[in-house]
């Protein structure tokens, strides 16, 4: 079974930054024939920031980027709110809530049966979720 795999902002900020260990790594996923996607709010988050810093260059290469991944919707996937609604009640009565953007990105994962590439390390309050740093060591 191959792995297929969600990749958090920070991961896809990396990407744009020409980090090399994410380059490497993306190329060794395409040559195993598995899938890299983006959330719908992976692609919010990084496009408002390129807009409001006016990264023009980045801005080109982010739409090269989205080209060639999937991005997966979230709003209108009913078992992802549904997912979502569930992390955020469960890090809430535990006193250890996430940012909603990042508690979206992780519920796409589970819902999707996705690994969430992420170099956040608040992602690992979220049970059930698989994680992978690329960024790490």
């Amino acid at each position: 079974m191959s792995k297929n795999y969600l990749l958090d902002t920070n991961i896809v900020s990396a990407i744009l930054k020409k980090n090399e260990k994410i380059n490497k790594k993306m190329e060794q996923v395409r040559r195993q024939g598995q899938s890299a996607f983006i959330s719908g709010i992976t692609y919010y988050e990084v496009k408002r920031g390129l807009l409001a810093s006016n990264a023009t260059r980045k801005l080109l290469d982010f739409k090269f980027f989205c080209r060639n991944s999937r991005v997966l919707p979230v709003l209108n996937e009913i078992e992802v709110l549904e997912k979502a609604s569930e992390i955020h009640a469960e890090l809430k009565r535990q006193g250890r809530l996430l940012e909603d953007a990042d508690i979206l990105i992780a519920a796409t994962a589970i819902a999707q049966g996705l690994i969430i590439v992420s170099h956040d390390l608040d992602m690992q309050r979220v049970t059930g979720i698989t994680i992978e740093d690329w960024l790490e060591s």
